[in-house]
């Protein structure tokens, strides 16, 4: 059987796919150190082609965390969507999470990109534009849920979603260096723990709360003996 012949667009997008997954696969195993040779050979193609394709490394891995950035926004789409009680979408947005926080690979990319932000001005505007992203969303999904049950929320969405964000990103970095002490297990109970009494907390414990923010300004206010 004859094989159909790809067209230029086609051969184009073929080299660039297996680029990027022979640069996710080199990136996990050298970091940033790697070459451009390093990912052109391991893809199988020359340098030439690498830079056909792409400016560089930092433009390459942007195109990877574009994706998964991508990918983790539907994600999210699909939990709202799927809508239930409270506590079903509480157990959904526990289950999703844990699961996040276990996908090393592509964490290390990110830890990567942030260790390049902080050194690469150019870079940095471009990666944050994805963490921007992220944070909007992400708290927006808490101001629907808030509404759409009717509970007012801990604290403002925004300080919701970085609070959110960076506790899963402390919890992988956790995992990754002392999978001991950051189980499964543990990750879930503070992922929980998170949602229960900051994210989605009961009548009873923001009541609590207040009691104890009216006990602290008394204690504020005595004068000094």
């Amino acid at each position: 059987m004859k094989r159909e012949r790809l067209t230029h667009a086609q051969r184009r997008e073929q080299t660039r796919e297996r680029l990027l997954g022979a640069a996710r696969k080199i990136f996990l195993k050298k970091g940033l150190a790697a070459s451009v040779e390093d990912i052109a050979e391991a893809a199988g193609y020359t340098r030439g082609a690498f830079y056909s394709n792409f400016h560089g490394k930092p433009d390459l891995l942007l195109e990877l965390l574009r994706r998964d950035h991508d990918s983790v926004l539907a994600k999210l789409q699909a939990i709202m969507v799927k809508g239930g009680t409270p506590a079903e979408t509480k157990a959904r947005a526990i289950a999703y999470y844990s699961r996040d926080s276990g996908d090393q690979d592509l964490f290390l990319l990110w830890v990567e990109a942030k260790l390049l932000a902080c050194r690469d001005a150019w870079f940095q505007e471009r990666f944050n534009a994805f963490r921007h992203e992220k944070l909007e969303q992400i708290s927006a999904y808490v101001s629907r849920l808030s509404e759409r049950d009717g509970r007012p929320l801990a604290l403002q969405p925004d300080a919701l979603a970085l609070g959110l964000v960076s506790l899963c990103d402390g919890v992988q970095l956790s995992r990754m260096c002392d999978p001991e002490t950051a189980s499964d297990d543990v990750t879930r109970t503070v992922l929980a723990g998170f949602f229960s009494y900051v994210l989605w907390p009961q009548p009873e414990q923001m009541q609590q709360a207040d009691h104890h923010a009216g006990v602290d300004d008394i204690r504020d206010k005595r004068p000094a003996r």
